[in-house]
């Protein structure tokens, strides 16, 4: 046996990782992971990239990676947009929930205003701040 230790693996190792995951979870009879890759990417007008969120879908949850929004565009509601499209778009593949994390330096009122509810924290990620967890069901939206 050769462990290799890296910054990266190459797309061939990822995608044998998680294929051994999703088979070892098929053998223990879970429901399949049906992952799918989730983006939308704002642009302006001459086309520049200021928003966007990266997610996926994956045993009917919205796992939202990343949502950022350009600091000039703040509170203008393009973030709430974003999450809402990343959301109905879960709610039509299936999805019953959803679930980021976020920083106590970053957006936690946002996403509570939102519906998302704190489940989870992680203390000194960084150093002297709290990583907090947050998931919403999507139900409602399911209904609409």
């Amino acid at each position: 046996m050769k462990i290799e230790l890296g910054d990266n693996a190459t797309q061939d190792a990822i995608d044998a990782i998680e294929a051994g995951l999703v088979e070892h979870a098929r053998e223990r009879g879970i429901e399949p992971r049906q992952h799918r890759p989730l983006a939308l990417v704002m642009r302006d007008e001459s086309g520049a990239i200021v928003g966007g969120l990266v997610a996926a879908t994956v045993w009917g949850w919205l796992h939202v990676k990343d949502l950022w929004v350009a600091a000039h565009l703040g509170g203008l509601g393009w973030g709430a947009q974003l999450l809402d499209r990343a959301e109905r778009e879960a709610v039509r593949r299936g999805c019953h929930h959803a679930m980021l994390d976020t920083f106590d330096f970053q957006a936690l009122g946002f996403y509570e205003q939102l519906g998302y509810a704190v489940f989870g924290e992680l203390n000194d990620f960084p150093t002297g701040h709290v990583r907090h967890f947050v998931s919403k069901s999507l139900d409602r939206m399911a209904t609409d």
